[in-house]
């Protein structure tokens, strides 16, 4: 059975990436969904460097609709043989998770779930090849991600900051597999919208936190969310501070959250033998690290990599936003519409120290 909300237009708006690293505004069919399926209309979506690098590097065909930190109202459900679908009825504010595993094969056992078949399907779309669609009016929300991706926004909770959900989930999932522990030492190497969120997480796990950046205002902001200390790398010796920090025997823990060269070899002057240092921005198949092997060998470091979210994690990342424990809405510093997505998409690829995290309001402007 169908339900759904009358107004709901045949066609909307939505930022469509066409190819060679144009995307342009269109009008373009409101999609249908089906069993089990959910009519999803957006109020909030966060501009990924995920998303970015796709278009600027135009590694995937067009046209499609990328967005995948998502947030809206349930304007449209439709019933099926699975009961998950009766937990959601138009009215509802939800965020959604793009992907979800199967938690049935052979890397979901061992809770790798990022390299499940499954999971590597995108499970939301706004049309064409399903890419997240949160750059549009509408998404439709398919039937694996509505029993077990979709989490109820509480009364009170801000469609922007529930849409910081998703990413939220991708830093405590590194936090969690790290196994870092109260009074640990842990550098955050850079401090844009990933790394302040570690910097939160991780003083929210106990630990001593040193954030490093180049921009003073985000080293500022980095002291206001919890760090220890905040430095910039080329005028502060990261390494002496670390050792200062951790009674003189160098950080347990660095969280690699920018990319840049040399960043590595940074992180590994600053630990000591035995750390662990968790690549997460670390996504280009061009990006190239040239480490001595000693330093991980003979010294026995750790050099771990931690992509995209795990779905055992999603109802406490979202606790910690609903509950207001960490207050990720400050890390929003733009709001355009869908006409000003350009701009928006510009910024977030050439930041200067005004910008943060830029989020897109597709019904903003719309009358």
């Amino acid at each position: 059975m169908l339900t759904a909300v009358s107004d709901v237009p045949r066609r909307m708006l939505a930022a469509v990436y066409t190819g060679q690293q144009q995307v342009e505004v269109q009008e373009v069919p409101t999609p249908e969904i089906g069993p089990g399926e959910l009519l999803v209309r957006v109020e909030a979506c966060g501009i990924c460097h995920t998303d970015l690098k796709k278009i600027e590097y135009d590694l995937l065909a067009g046209p499609r609709i990328y967005g995948h930190e998502t947030a809206g109202v349930v304007v449209g459900a439709v019933g099926s043989v699975r009961a998950s679908v009766t937990r959601f009825v138009p009215g509802d504010r939800v965020v959604a998770f793009h992907h979800i595993p199967c938690s049935q094969c052979f890397y979901c056992a061992r809770k790798l779930y990022a390299q499940c078949p499954v999971y590597k399907r995108v499970g939301i779309t706004a049309g064409f090849e399903p890419a997240g669609g949160g750059f549009a009016q509408y998404i439709r929300i398919m039937d694996w991600i509505v029993e077990r991706g979709v989490e109820k926004i509480p009364d009170g909770v801000s469609f922007a900051a529930a849409s910081l959900v998703e990413p939220l989930n991708t830093c405590l999932k590194a936090v969690v597999q790290s196994g870092v522990r109260t009074g640990d030492v842990v550098v955050v190497l850079g401090q844009g919208p990933i790394g302040l969120k570690f910097t939160m997480l991780l003083k929210h796990s106990g630990a001593t936190v040193i954030a490093t950046d180049l921009s003073a205002s985000r080293r500022a902001l980095s002291l206001e969310f919890g760090a220890d200390a905040a430095i910039d790398p080329r005028t502060v010796d990261l390494a002496g501070l670390a050792r200062e920090k951790s009674a003189g025997r160098g950080a347990d823990f660095v969280f690699v959250a920018v990319s840049a060269p040399g960043i590595v070899e940074q992180a590994v002057r600053a630990t000591r033998p035995g750390a662990r240092i968790v690549l997460f921005a670390q996504t280009s198949d061009k990006e190239r690290i040239e480490l001595a092997g000693a330093d991980i060998c003979k010294d026995e470091r750790m050099l771990s990599g931690s992509y995209s979210a795990d779905v055992d994690l999603q109802r406490e990342s979202a606790n910690l936003i609903f509950s207001g424990q960490l207050p990720v809405e400050r890390l929003i510093s733009h709001r355009v519409a869908l006409a000003g997505f350009q701009g928006g998409m510009a910024l977030a690829l050439r930041p200067d120290d005004s910008s943060l995290k830029i989020l897109v309001e597709p019904q903003k402007g719309i009358s």
